[in-house]
């Protein structure tokens, strides 16, 4: 008779999900998990016919746990700028999960930057449309031209080179969000491309006597 499995399912998971925190899914290996686990290979390999898709259930852990640091965005008293933070916080306390969600596209999971914007933007887009009075599309360029600010904050922590504290960024952020409002709000057509770009620099830079085109 063979043995009887000692960890379920859930728990082999979990525990490949705090080897990945701790050095990233390149450590995530039989041996590193056995040691997490304190046994041996035998009771991942239960449940898993491969290292692969142990790493695709870890990759579907950590995009659980970013979706409930959305959700804790979406609460706050200005949901867009909830998530925002919330992916800011994740970078900062989950830096090599953000890493395997963000910076990497594992092989068959899915995932990477542009879908976490997706998801991102279709939580949102009723909450800016209601606040701000905008339409569906301006809403969603809103939101893409924020979260590519949110985005690049987020790799500088991830990658040790964020200069920047966290009083300094909501600054950054208040700024680029108050400008961009009011360009979509003055000026028609902007959020499509479809605006007189030279005119509109002309009379920014009419005093200076610049012709940017």
């Amino acid at each position: 008779m063979p043995p009887s499995v000692k960890f379920t399912k859930e728990e082999i998971v979990e525990a490949a999900l705090q080897v990945t925190r701790e050095g990233g899914i390149g450590s995530l290996t039989a041996r590193a998990l056995a040691t997490k686990l304190g046994a041996s290979t035998r009771p991942m390999f239960t449940y898993f016919d491969s290292m692969d898709a142990l790493r695709h259930e870890v990759h579907e852990a950590a995009k659980e746990l970013y979706r409930s640091y959305v959700e804790q965005g979406l609460a706050g008293p200005i949901p867009f700028l909830g998530v925002g933070q919330s992916y800011i916080r994740f970078a900062r306390e989950e830096p090599e999960l953000y890493k395997l969600l963000f910076l990497e596209k594992p092989d068959g999971t899915g995932g990477g930057a542009m879908e976490a914007l997706t998801f991102s933007q279709d939580l949102v887009r009723e909450s800016l449309m209601r606040i701000y009075q905008m339409d569906a599309n301006q809403a969603d360029c809103y939101f893409r031209d924020l979260w590519l600010v949110v985005f690049s904050f987020a790799t500088l922590i991830v990658t040790d080179d964020c200069p920047y504290t966290d009083e300094q960024m909501s600054r950054i952020l208040t700024e680029v969000s108050l400008s961009v409002c009011k360009a979509y709000k003055e000026i028609p057509g902007l959020h499509r491309g479809d605006f007189d770009r030279d005119q509109i620099f002309r009379s920014l830079t009419n005093g200076g006597g610049i012709d940017a085109r």
